[in-house]
C-alpha cells in the first residue's frame, strides 16, 4: 500500500502537469479574447479589418500589394501595385520609388515593373544602401520626358540615378526610351548660335546612371534614344553588362553607348550597340577592363579617352577588347587623348576585331580635339604597351593613323596580323600614318604601309622628356 506520503507526492505531481498544460491555453484564450476585442474596435471605426493587418504594417515579413493589402511572405514588389497607371501618361514616378523604398528593405527582393504596360518616369534617384540581392526586373518600358522643356532645368545630368548600391541586377525584356529627339534637334538645328544658346539646356542626360556602386549585373534590357550617354558607370566597382541592346541615330550627338569612368573590374558582352558616339566609352580611373562579343553598329567604335582634358590627370590601365565586331563607324578601336594632359594609358589588347566600313580602323590620336583648332601644348597622357591583334576587315578612308606627341611618344606598340582593304578600291584612299610612334611589327600586314612603326635604340625612358606620367 501507498503510504500517505507517497499519495502527497503523486496529488502534487498530478496537479502541476495539470496546471502545466491549461497554462498555455489559459493565456491563448485570454490573448484571442484581447485580439478580438481589437477587431470589434476596428471594425466599429473603419467598417471592416483585414485579419492580415501585422503583415500590412510590417514590410520585414510582407512586400508586394495585391487588391489593397499586402501578400504575405512575398518578395515581389509590383509597381502596379504601388499605384502605377503603366498607360505612358501617367506619372508612375511615386509608384516606383514607393516600390523600391519598400523592396530595399527585404533580402532577395524584386521590384517588378511588369510586360505590356508603358510607364512615364520623370527624372528619378534609386538609392541604397539595399538588402543584398535587390533585382530591378524592367519588363515593360519606361517612358523619359518628351522635350526638353519637360524636364526640370535642375535635373539635366541623368534621367534614372541608381546609387550606393550593392549585389543589384537590372534585368528584363523591357526597354528605357529616352526621348532624345528633342535634345537632338536643339543640337542639329539651323537656328543662330546666339539662338541656340539661348534655348538648348548646357546639358543632356544620361538616361541610366550608377554612381558609387558594387557588384552591379545589367542583362537583357534595351536602351534606347537616349539624349546622350545611354548607360554610364561612375566611380563603381565590380560591373557586368551583358546581353543588353543600346539604340539610337548615327546622327544623334554624344550618344555614348556605354560610359565607364573610375570604374574597375568590369565585363561588358555580348551585347549590341548603335549610337552616334563611341559605343563602348573608357575613361579616366579605369581599370581591369575586358569587352569581348561586342556588335557596335554605327557609332564610332571603342575608345579610350579622351583623357587629360584640361591639364588633368588621366590613368587607364588593364584593358581587353576581344571579339568585336565594328560596321559602319568612324572608327574601330582607337585610343585619344589631348593635349596637356598627365597619367598614362597602358596595357591594352585588342583582338580579333572585324571591322566593315569604317574610316579608321586603328587609331590612336595624342592630338584630340573636338573643335576647329586646340592651342599646342607639350604635356601628354603617356600611351604605352598597346597591341593590336587579328584586325581584319575594311575601311573608307585611312587603314591606320598613329598620331602620337613629340614629347611623349607612343611606346611598345604591336601589329600582329592586321589585314585591311578599302571598301572602294577605286578611289584614291590615305596611307596609314605612323607619327612618334615605337614598337614592332610581325605577321601579315596589308597594305604594306601599315608596317610603319618606329624602332630606337635609345632606352623608352630617354623618348619621354616628361616626367609626370606617374599614375
Amino acid at each position: 500500500m501507498m503510504t500517505n506520503r507517497s499519495l502527497s507526492l503523486a496529488f502534487h505531481l498530478l496537479l502541476w502537469l495539470a496546471i502545466s498544460n491549461t497554462f498555455p491555453m489559459l493565456l491563448a484564450v485570454t490573448s484571442h479574447r484581447k485580439q478580438s476585442g481589437v477587431h470589434k474596435h476596428e471594425g466599429s471605426k473603419h467598417g471592416g479589418y483585414d485579419h492580415d493587418f501585422d503583415h500590412f504594417t510590417s514590410f520585414s515579413t510582407s512586400s508586394a500589394r495585391h487588391n489593397g493589402f499586402y501578400k504575405p511572405h512575398s518578395k515581389i514588389f509590383d509597381v502596379m501595385s504601388f499605384g502605377a497607371m503603366g498607360d505612358g501618361i501617367s506619372d508612375d514616378s511615386k509608384a516606383l520609388k514607393s516600390a523600391w523604398k519598400a523592396a530595399c528593405l527585404i533580402p532577395g527582393a524584386t521590384v517588378k515593373l511588369p510586360s505590356e504596360f508603358r510607364f512615364f518616369i520623370k527624372p528619378v534617384t534609386l538609392q541604397g544602401p539595399c538588402k543584398p540581392h535587390l533585382t530591378l526586373q524592367i519588363d515593360g518600358d519606361i517612358i523619359a520626358p518628351s522635350g526638353v522643356a519637360a524636364w526640370p532645368k535642375s535635373n539635366l545630368f541623368q534621367w534614372v540615378n541608381l546609387k550606393w548600391l550593392n549585389d543589384f541586377t537590372i534585368q528584363g525584356t523591357g526597354t528605357f526610351d529616352g526621348q532624345g529627339f528633342t535634345f537632338w534637334n536643339f543640337s542639329q538645328s539651323r537656328h543662330t548660335q546666339k539662338e541656340i544658346k539661348h534655348q538648348s539646356p548646357k546639358m543632356r542626360p544620361t538616361v541610366v546612371r550608377f554612381y558609387k556602386s558594387y557588384n552591379v549585373t545589367v542583362r537583357g534590357i534595351q536602351i534606347i534614344n537616349s539624349p546622350q550617354c545611354h548607360l554610364k558607370f561612375d566611380s563603381s566597382q565590380g560591373i557586368t553588362v551583358k546581353n543588353i541592346t543600346i539604340s539610337s541615330p548615327k546622327n544623334s550627338p554624344n550618344t555614348d553607348g556605354i560610359h565607364l569612368q573610375n570604374t574597375q573590374d568590369v565585363e561588358i558582352k555580348h551585347s549590341n550597340i548603335g549610337c552616334g558616339d563611341d559605343c563602348v566609352s573608357i575613361q579616366t580611373g579605369c581599370s581591369n577592363i575586358r569587352v569581348h562579343h561586342i556588335n557596335c553598329n554605327p557609332g564610332h567604335g571603342i575608345s579610350l579617352g579622351g583623357l587629360g582634358k584640361g591639364n588633368s590627370l588621366a590613368c587607364v590601365s588593364n584593358v581587353t577588347v576581344d571579339s568585336i565586331n565594328v560596321q559602319n563607324a568612324l572608327s574601330g578601336v582607337r585610343i585619344k587623348t589631348w593635349q596637356g594632359g598627365l597619367g598614362s594609358a597602358r596595357n591594352v589588347t585588342f583582338s580579333n576585331v572585324r571591322v566593315s566600313n569604317v574610316e579608321i580602323p586603328v587609331v590612336i590620336d595624342q592630338y584630340y580635339c573636338n573643335k576647329r583648332a586646340c592651342k599646342n601644348k607639350t604635356n601628354a597622357v603617356a600611351v604605352s604597351g598597346v597591341m593590336y591583334k587579328r584586325i581584319t576587315g575594311t575601311y573608307s578612308y585611312q587603314p591606320m593613323h598613329l598620331a602620337c606627341s613629340d614629347s611623349s611618344p607612343c611606346t611598345g606598340i604591336k601589329l600582329t596580323d592586321i589585314r585591311l582593304s578599302p571598301v572602294n578600291a577605286s578611289r584614291v584612299r590615305q596611307e596609314a600614318f605612323c607619327w612618334k610612334s615605337y614598337g614592332e611589327s610581325q605577321g601579315t600586314l596589308e597594305p604594306l604601309s601599315i608596317g610603319c612603326l618606329q624602332r630606337s635604340s635609345r632606352p623608352i625612358k630617354a623618348l619621354i622628356k616628361s616626367s609626370n606620367h606617374t599614375c
